[in-house]
């Protein structure tokens, strides 16, 4: 049996289409989600960009991580959610970006490994919600995985 496995732009543009059916707010955090694989789709890095990320020391490496977190909003992210939302204007997606990246830096800042491990997530997604009220609860949901998965 031939499958046949839908090429990059499709793939990329199921995932937008995913997020274009939520508020811009939520639409930005599905697809910084989303961000890891949307690169692996889109574009497999250079030699030369794995060759020197392999060469940066552990200072470096959050430098350049912590650098490319507060500039989602210039980058490919921008592109990727003004395709959800093109009516949105640049300075909202903007926004949303950079409260999307916020609310999920929050959800790790107040993960505290104190206790029974999905309480341990709830609660440190329900103080991060607390700072950013605006999401719906499938953001939250969501979110809870998330955290749920990196500290796993």
């Amino acid at each position: 049996m031939n499958l046949i496995e839908p090429s990059a732009e499709e793939l990329i543009a199921a995932i937008v289409a995913s997020a274009a059916k939520q508020p811009l707010l939520d639409a930005a955090f599905e697809l910084w989600r989303w961000r890891y694989r949307l690169d692996s789709i889109e574009r497999r890095p250079s030699a030369e960009e794995v060759r020197v990320n392999r060469t940066l020391a552990p200072e470096q490496f959050r430098a350049k991580y912590r650098y490319d977190r507060d500039h989602a909003h210039e980058g490919r992210m921008f592109d990727y959610v003004k395709r959800a939302h093109p009516r949105a204007s640049d300075d909202a997606i903007r926004q949303a970006i950079i409260t999307a990246v916020k609310f999920e830096d929050a959800t790790f800042e107040h993960f505290n490994w104190n206790g029974d491990f999905w309480d341990c997530v709830v609660r440190a997604v329900a103080r991060a919600a607390a700072q950013y009220p605006d999401f719906l609860e499938t953001t939250y949901r969501d979110a809870r995985n998330n955290v749920a998965y990196y500290y796993k």
